[in-house]
């Protein structure tokens, strides 16, 4: 979903268009943060440092992003 038809589902009046845009948005989110756990971790950042920049644990982060390559 381009940025404009996610603002004009956001805006919406009806649920099943919001509910997709809400969709996209996670997914987004999701693409953004693997992306932004790669790059840190290629710069050397711990599991711990990771993890507190998300306010998660490193736990939580290393089990979900630790064994992708």
């Amino acid at each position: 979903m381009a940025q404009s038809e996610l603002n004009t589902a956001l805006a919406s009046d009806d649920p099943e268009m919001t509910l997709r845009a809400v969709v996209a948005l996670r997914r987004l989110a999701d693409q953004v943060e693997s992306a932004s756990v790669a790059s840190a971790r290629s710069r050397g950042w711990t599991w711990e440092e990771i993890g507190d920049a998300l306010g998660v644990s490193r736990q939580s982060v290393h089990v979900k992003y630790g064994k992708k390559k």
